[in-house]
C-alpha cells in the first residue's frame, strides 16, 4: 500500500520539532526532520515567547519536509504546552508576543482571585487544578496591567491555535488545550462564561471549541509558496501535548469511570492521571487539587501536574555554567551508583520552581526538611529522581481513591521513558508494573489523529492498535517495593 505522510509540529517550552509520520495502513514510521530550541526571552518587562523565530523555524521544517516527502504529504497539525495564549484583532493582527507562563506577573493572583470568587465555585465551573500559571490568572494580570489590550482584542487563541491560524488562515479554539485554561467548563463542553463574567473578562473573545480531527482546510497560499508544499490539509490533533501523548498510550482498555490503567507523561513535567469517559468534578477532586482536562475522542484526562525531570535539567544547567559538562547518561549512571533513598525532598516545593542554582536549592530544601544533605553530584541526581518517583507514588494513591479502585498498571510515555533508572524507581515506589513507551508519544498521537480522523471523529482503539504494532515497549516489574514502603513510612 502507498504510504501517506503527515507532519507534526511539536512545540515544547524548551524546544520544538517537525516530525513526519509515514503510514502504510498498519505501521507508522517516524522521522525527525528539524529540531530547534525554544526559550522565553525578557522583553518590555515580561518574559515572552519569540513568536517570529518559532514561526521561521517551523517554515524551515516544512521546507525540509517537502524536500524529503514531496507530494506524499497529506496533512499537518500542531501541539504545544498549555495555558499560554495570544490575541488577534478584528483585522487579523497579532497583539503582542505571547507571554510565558513562567513570567512573575501572576504571583499572588490565585489568592486574589479566590478572594473574589470562592475556590469551590471556580472548581465547579472548570474542574481544573489550581496553579498560578493557569490562563485565568494570566488574563487577570493582563486586565490589571494592560486593559487596553483586552479592549483591542477580537479573538483569544492558544499557542497551537495561533500556529494553526498562521498555517491555514482559520481561527479555532481546539478543545484539549482550551481545557487547560481554567476558563472552560468540561461538563458543559463550552467556555465558562458565567465565571469569566464574574471576573470581568470579556466572553466575546472565546469561540466555540473544535475537536481533534477537525479539518481547517488547506495551507494558506503564502505558506504553500514559501515551503513548496501543495494541497496539504491542516488537521487539528489533540493540540495540548499531553492530550496527544495520552492518545498514543498503547492501552487495550477503553476509557471508563473506574479504569485499571493510568499514565505518566514524563518529561519536564510529570503528568499523572487516568483516562475517563466523563469529567469527575467532585469535592474530593478539589481537595486533592486534581484537574479535568480534555482528551482525544471526547475523553477526560483526570490528572495532576507534578514536577518531572525539571530538577535534573536545571541541575545539569547549573553544572554546565560551572564548566562541568555532564551528559544525561553520565548523570543517570552516577545516580545509579549512589546510595538509594538517602534523601527525599518535595519536587513541587516553590523553592524549586526557578532557582538560580538548582543543586544548592535541593540541598537547602533537604536541610530545612531535616533530611541528609546530598553533597555529591551523584547524590543530588539520585535525590531528584527518587523524589519525583515518590511524588508520583503519592499522586497515584490519591488517584486510586478518586476512581474507587487500585489501578493495576502504569503506562509511562514521553522522553522520560529513556531513563530506565527512573522507570524502575516508579515501579518500585508505586508497587505496580510500568509499561514504558513509546518515547515519541506526543508526536505519534498528533500524527495518528491526523491520519485516522474521519469527518472530525477519531477512534482511539484504532490509534492505539497502530502504536502497539509500530513501537517497542519495555515492562518494569517492582523489585524493591518493600524498601520504598519502609522509607516512605518514615
Amino acid at each position: 500500500m502507498a504510504r501517506t505522510v503527515a507532519l507534526a509540529v511539536d512545540l515544547g517550552a524548551s524546544g520544538g520539532r517537525v516530525v513526519s509520520g509515514a503510514f502504510d495502513g498498519r505501521l507508522l514510521e517516524l522521522a525527525e526532520l528539524h529540531r530547534f530550541e525554544n526559550a522565553p526571552v525578557p522583553m518590555g518587562g515580561n518574559l515572552v515567547w519569540d513568536l517570529v523565530r518559532l514561526w521561521s523555524e517551523i517554515l524551515r521544517g516544512l521546507r525540509l519536509a517537502e524536500a524529503r516527502h514531496g507530494g506524499s504529504i497529506s496533512s499537518i497539525g500542531v501541539d504545544t504546552w498549555g495555558v499560554d495564549y495570544a490575541f488577534l484583532t478584528a483585522d487579523n493582527a497579532v497583539l503582542a508576543n505571547p507571554v510565558c507562563y513562567r513570567d512573575p506577573r501572576t504571583r499572588g493572583l490565585l489568592e486574589a482571585a479566590t478572594g473574589l470568587v470562592p475556590r469551590a465555585d471556580i472548581f465547579a465551573a472548570t474542574g481544573l487544578q489550581f496553579m498560578e500559571i493557569n490562563t485565568l490568572y494570566q488574563l487577570l494580570a493582563l486586565k490589571r496591567d494592560h486593559p487596553h489590550l483586552l479592549e483591542a482584542a477580537d479573538r483569544f487563541l492558544m499557542i497551537p491555535d495561533l500556529i494553526h491560524w498562521l498555517l491555514s488562515g482559520e481561527r479555532s479554539n481546539e478543545r484539549t488545550n482550551a481545557t487547560t485554561t481554567q476558563c472552560f467548563d468540561p461538563q458543559r463542553n463550552c467556555w465558562a462564561d458565567g465565571l469569566l463574567e464574574r471576573f470581568g473578562l470579556p466572553t466575546r473573545l472565546f469561540a466555540p471549541v473544535a475537536e481533534p480531527g477537525q479539518d481547517l482546510g488547506t495551507l494558506r497560499p503564502d505558506v504553500a509558496a514559501e515551503t513548496g508544499l501543495g494541497n496539504v490539509r491542516v488537521i487539528l490533533p489533540g493540540t495540548h501535548d499531553t492530550a496527544s501523548a495520552v492518545a498514543a498510550v498503547p492501552a487495550l482498555e477503553p476509557p471508563a469511570a473506574r479504569p485499571d490503567w493510568c499514565y505518566v507523561s514524563l518529561g519536564t513535567w510529570a503528568l499523572v492521571g487516568a483516562e475517563l469517559d466523563r469529567p469527575l468534578v467532585t469535592p474530593e477532586c478539589l481537595a486533592r487539587n486534581f484537574t479535568n482536562e480534555g482528551g482525544v475522542g471526547g475523553t477526560t484526562r483526570l490528572l495532576k501536574n507534578i514536577c518531572g525531570l525539571w530538577l535534573v535539567q536545571q541541575c545539569r544547567a547549573s553544572w554546565l555554567r560551572a564548566g562541568q559538562e555532564w551528559t544525561w547518561d553520565q548523570l543517570t549512571a552516577l545516580a545509579a551508583e549512589a546510595p538509594p533513598l538517602a534523601t527525599l525532598v518535595d519536587p513541587n516545593h516553590p523553592a524549586l520552581v526557578a532557582p538560580a542554582d538548582m543543586p544548592a536549592a535541593i540541598r537547602e530544601l533537604a536541610r530545612t526538611a531535616g533530611e541528609p544533605i546530598p553533597e555529591s553530584t551523584a547524590a543530588v541526581v539520585r535525590t531528584a529522581l527518587e523524589s519525583v518517583a515518590a511524588a508520583i507514588r503519592q499522586t497515584l494513591t490519591e488517584l486510586d481513591e478518586l476512581v474507587g479502585r487500585r489501578i493495576g498498571r502504569i503506562h509511562v510515555v514521553g522522553g522520560g521513558v529513556q531513563n530506565a533508572l527512573l522507570c524502575q524507581m516508579i515501579a518500585d515506589a508505586a508497587d505496580r508494573p510500568v509499561v514504558a513507551g513509546p518515547v515519541e508519544a506526543t508526536a505519534i498521537g498528533n500524527l495518528l489523529v491526523q491520519l485516522m480522523a474521519r469527518e472530525g471523529a477519531v477512534d482511539l482503539r484504532s490509534v492505539r492498535a497502530v502504536v502497539r504494532d509500530s513501537f517497542d515497549l519495555v515492562t518494569y516489574e517492582p523489585q524493591a517495593a518493600m524498601t520504598w514502603n519502609d522509607r516512605l513510612s518514615r
